[in-house]
Order: structure tokens, then C-alpha cells, then sequence
């Protein structure tokens, strides 16, 4: 063990700096705003990932991470079909990289009740489709194990929705859709769910593909467009450009082009504004940072000073000034250590309250839903750790150099 480090040992275990009249509040200080800063990062960095993550797999959710649409379909309301034939489906399911294939259909129209109104978007899906996530907001009825060969009459509906036109479950809602004439459906409400993304709550209706299509006159082996699901969402960007130009060399029969698009092209206003999260974070780790760095720095100048007597001392005894400023940087070492400690204490603390009691609440008419999400990263906890620990000590490293203007002659006379 070097002589630095075992002083610095006897000294912390001993408390005898910490004793100082003078060291004592600005140790503590320096300690606990280390303590401070670190589980402030740890929570922000935990909300802002698990914000993020809510948001993309509510997301993800309704429209899986990459849709095949008709490149005509201009926009999201205009529905133009596209073939689904078993080439097509085969060649999709066979992907390395996508874990399920699922048909939908969509078509645009109204609500209409005794005294109100509502533009929805009527989604049509077949057996196939992955109901999971609805099941999973659902509050009350049931998700309906729909057909693409008979129609049920039956669709899920948002609670929004619901509340919005004084529906309940059981109800019976008439439904209005226009091509070259105007059609009407009367459909039967047999689940209400709830997921708080408003730009999809106040829109969808979900029903079987039999039902939309005969809406469209398309056949059976027509559909608005295929949902593709990822094993992985770090592909995505790779995943969608290969899967489209893979399709772009298939010829359609009836001369359909295909396109690929996955969720953040299709929303690319909710993922720029997830974006702009990052930059969040970034602000508040060097804020904090920068904040437990400078309450250290004046911890150890005090220290520095009050040990004046001392280092004279080691000095005389043939210490040099490497060694001596050793001392004080492994001292500070154990303080960071000892602030980091009751950091991650406050941070986990905080995390498993929320985790699982959901203590903070939110408006989910404007955070999309209704407790602060958190998430727990193991690779970003032991970054956010070492980051501290290596950004204090290293911020030290200059106000140690204060050492080296201090004579033997001068410091065995300082009191």
C-alpha cells in the first residue's frame, strides 16, 4: 500500500480532518452534495428513459414498429389496398429480424348519437393480430377474437371516446362512412380501453377486417396495409430500408407499389419532441456534475488549508509534493465515495417507491398517462456511477496542485 493512500486511510477512518472545527461543514457539505447530484441524475435519467420507453410502446402498441402501406396512400386518413397473397406474407414471416406479420384495414367516418358527433378511424384486423397491448388497457368488456370471413359487429372503443359521447359498454352505435354514397353501420360496443395517447384514444375504433373491407369492396385478399413487429427495436432504421427495398423488387398483379415506414416516420412529431428529451439530460448531468465538483473543490481547499501544518510536516520528512497531493486526492476519493453511496440509496429509493407504489402522479391528458414512468437501466446506473466518480476526482486534480506552493519554513509556523 503507498504511503498516500494509507494516511489518507488513517485520516478518514480516524475522522480526524472531519473533526476540524472549520473541515467538518465543508466536508459534509462537499459529501452531500455529491449525494445530491448523483441521485438527482439517477432520477432524471430514470424518468426521462422511462418516459421515453412509455411512450414508444404505447406507440408501437397500436401500429407495431414498421407498417407496409400503398405508396399511393398519401395520407394517413386515405386508405388504398394493397395484395396480400401468400408470397408476400411467407417471405415477411421468414424475416430474421421480424417476430410477427399482421393485416389491418382502415377506414374513415362518423360517430353519430342523439346529440353529438365524432370523426373516428375504424381499423380493421383478422385473427392473426397481436391484442395484447389493448388487453392490457382494457377497463372494461372484452377484446372480441375477430375473423376476416364474418363480420361480429362488434368493436373496442376508448374510454376517451366513451366519455366524450356518453357511451357505455353494451351500447349500440351508429356509424357513418362515405365513398360515392354514404353507408351505415350500427356496431355493437363490446370493450372500452384506456391508454391516455390521446392522438390515438380519440380516433381508433377497432373491429374485425371483414367488416372494412366489405366497407372499402375490396376482397378478402386485400388489406389497408401489413404491421410488422421487430425482436428488436435498435434495428429499426436498418430493418426498414432493407424490408423496403426488398419489396420494391416484387411486382404487383395489379400494379400496386409498396413502401416501408416505421413508427417515427409515421410520428414524427411525437418522436422529435421525445428527442428533445435527450438534451434534457444532458443539461442536468452537467449541471449536477458541475455543481457536487465545485462543492468538493472547496471542501478540499479548506482542507488543504487547515492540513497547512501538516504537509509542512510530511514535507520535512522527505514527502514531495506528488505524494502529499496523493494524500488529499485519495482522502476526497473516500468522501465521493461515501456521497455516492447515500446517492444511489436516495435514487433506488426513489425508483421502487414509484416503481410500484406510482407515489407522483400525472395529468395524462397532457403526459399521456397517469404516473410518472421510471426505468431502471443496470448499463446507465454503473455509467452514471463511474461518470461521477471520474469527473469529481478529476476536478480535483487542479486545486491539488495548491500543494506545491506551500514551504516546510512557512506551514511549521501556520496555525
Amino acid at each position: 500500500m503507498s504511503l498516500a493512500l494509507f494516511i489518507a486511510r488513517r485520516i478518514y477512518k480516524g475522522e480526524d480532518a472531519a473533526g476540524a472545527q472549520v473541515s467538518r461543514p465543508a466536508v459534509w457539505i462537499a459529501m452531500w452534495g455529491i449525494a445530491i447530484g448523483l441521485a438527482v441524475m439517477m432520477i432524471a435519467v430514470s424518468v426521462i428513459v422511462g418516459f421515453k420507453q412509455e411512450v414508444r410502446d404505447k406507440i408501437v402498441g397500436f401500429g407495431a414498429h414498421l407498417q407496409v402501406s400503398n405508396l399511393n396512400a398519401t395520407t394517413f386518413y386515405e386508405s388504398l389496398p394493397i395484395p396480400v397473397d401468400s408470397t408476400l406474407w411467407h417471405t415477411l414471416k421468414a424475416d430474421a429480424d421480424i417476430s410477427h406479420v399482421q393485416r389491418y384495414s382502415t377506414k374513415a367516418g362518423m360517430i353519430k348519437t342523439a346529440d353529438a358527433f365524432q370523426g373516428i378511424l375504424l381499423k380493421g384486423v383478422g385473427p392473426e393480430y397481436d391484442a395484447g397491448f389493448l388487453k392490457e388497457h382494457l377497463c372494461e368488456g372484452e377484446f372480441p377474437s375477430f375473423s376476416d370471413t364474418t363480420s361480429s359487429n362488434k368493436v373496442v372503443l376508448s374510454r376517451a371516446l366513451a366519455d366524450k359521447l356518453k357511451l357505455k359498454l353494451g351500447d349500440k352505435i351508429d356509424t357513418y362512412f362515405f365513398q360515392e354514397n354514404i353507408r351505415a353501420r350500427r356496431l355493437l360496443i363490446a370493450g372500452i380501453y384506456q391508454t391516455d395517447l390521446s392522438e390515438y384514444d380519440n380516433l381508433f375504433l377497432m373491429t374485425d377486417i371483414y367488416t372494412v373491407n366489405r366497407l372499402n369492396q375490396w376482397t378478402t385478399k386485400q388489406a389497408s396495409g401489413l404491421e410488422l413487429t421487430l425482436h428488436d427495436y435498435g434495428c429499426l432504421d436498418e430493418a426498414t430500408w432493407r424490408i423496403g427495398d426488398q419489396l420494391q423488387k416484387r411486382e404487383s398483379r395489379a400494379g400496386e407499389e409498396l413502401c416501408v415506414r416505421n413508427i417515427e416516420q409515421l410520428n414524427p412529431g411525437i418522436f422529435a419532441w421525445l428527442g428533445i428529451l435527450d438534451v434534457n439530460i444532458w443539461v442536468i448531468l452537467v449541471l449536477m456534475i458541475g455543481v457536487a465538483g465545485f462543492t468538493m473543490i472547496s471542501g478540499l481547499l479548506i482542507l488543504i488549508i487547515e492540513r497547512t501544518s501538516m504537509i509542512g510536516v510530511l514535507k520535512s520528512l522527505g514527502a514531495d509534493n506528488r505524494t502529499i497531493r496523493h494524500l488529499f486526492l485519495w482522502f476526497a476519493a473516500f468522501l465521493i465515495g461515501r456521497g455516492m453511496l447515500w446517492g444511489n440509496v436516495i435514487g433506488l429509493t426513489f425508483y421502487f417507491l414509484q416503481r410500484y407504489g406510482g407515489v407522483f402522479k400525472l395529468d395524462p391528458s397532457t403526459y399521456y398517462m397517469d404516473t410518472v414512468p421510471v426505468s431502471f437501466n443496470l448499463g446507465l446506473f454503473l455509467l452514471l456511477n463511474v461518470g461521477t466518480l471520474l469527473a469529481s476526482v478529476g476536478m480535483l486534480i487542479g486545486p491539488s496542485y495548491l500543494i506545491t506552493r506551500i514551504r516546510p519554513a512557512d506551514s511549521m509556523r501556520y496555525e
